[in-house]
């Protein structure tokens, strides 16, 4: 009991007209979170019922899917109470761990966008040692890096976080981001250390990374014959796509905290709903419908012919 009452609760500031249209906002936002689940489980589902598709591309494929349910699932059931519920507040603590895994699992979705880049460069530029390359054993190591890596690094400031003396106990947004730092009393050098560290972790050597691939990449296709561009384009295509989208989502969250507060509350939530709705959405949309290995057996599934 004693611990309840010494519980720090903050109030999600972030929401418009909510008295107005909490429902709408409920039923739209619902129905988006079912499509997320829905869609990123049925391509992950096909891809381990079908033996053909157990490859080191599909199974990055799936394991970005994944990330993607979960990135979803730490920010929509909490929004969905908010909707409903006559006070937007949430524990400290509980902000601290959603503050966690949604960097950790926006880390390693860049990292998976990183390793997937790696796998095509390997299948494109090393097509003869490939299978030697991308082993399971590489494949493994690779996703639990992708996992780990940013979890470990986050971690530090969720932790420096935790003790820090709160001021402010109104977060301007609808769920923990950056923003959690201006209900801090003073700044810590550390923990500014520490976001330097993670942005060079989660996005700079990755970025120069997955530009160093594509790179090469681009050197070979325009040496290679027409089939083999096309075929590369495929595989290519679909995760550029998907990288633009997360560093289009990235934008938005670093617009959204440093600049939120010169925004109206409008623009600020529409500009923060960018962040969580259009990217765990549009992966499936993309892998299912631009590679043709998965968008085939989709079609016999929901397209088949019904006896009547």
């Amino acid at each position: 009991m004693d611990e309840e009452l010494n519980e720090t609760y903050i109030t999600l500031g972030g929401h418009v007209e909510l008295h107005k249209y909490k429902y709408l906002y409920f039923f739209i936002m619902f129905t988006v979170y079912l499509l997320i689940i829905c869609c990123n489980c049925s391509i992950v589902c096909l891809i381990w019922i079908h033996k053909n598709l157990h490859e080191p591309m599909y199974i990055f494929i799936a394991a970005l899917l994944v990330n993607s349910a979960l990135f979803s699932t730490n920010i929509y059931p909490k929004l969905l109470l908010d909707f409903l519920y006559d006070k937007q507040i949430i524990s400290y603590s509980a902000c601290l761990l959603q503050f966690f895994l949604f960097y950790s699992l926006s880390g390693s979705e860049f990292l998976l966008l990183t390793v997937m880049s790696y796998d095509r460069y390997v299948s494109i530029c090393k097509p003869l040692q490939y299978p030697t390359i991308m082993t399971k054993r590489t494949v493994g190591i690779l996703l639990l890096l992708a996992w780990l890596m940013p979890a470990c690094s986050v971690a530090i400031p969720a932790i420096l976080s935790a003790d820090m003396k709160l001021c402010n106990f109104t977060l301007n947004g609808i769920f923990c981001n950056n923003s959690i730092y201006s209900l801090h009393c003073v700044s810590s050098k550390a923990r500014s250390l520490f976001g330097v560290v993670d942005l060079m972790i989660a996005a700079l050597l990755p970025l120069l990374f997955i530009l160093f691939t594509y790179t090469r990449i681009l050197i070979v296709l325009y040496q290679s014959c027409r089939k083999v561009r096309k075929k590369a384009a495929q595989t290519c295509l679909p995760h550029l796509l998907v990288l633009i989208s997360f560093s289009c989502l990235c934008a938005f969250d670093v617009s959204v905290v440093r600049l939120g507060s010169t925004f109206s509350r409008t623009v600020n939530l529409i500009m923060t709903l960018q962040v969580i709705l259009y990217n765990p959405l549009f992966n499936p949309i993309i892998y299912g419908l631009k590679v043709k290995e998965i968008s085939k057996p989709l079609k016999r599934l929901f397209c088949q012919p019904r006896l009547i």
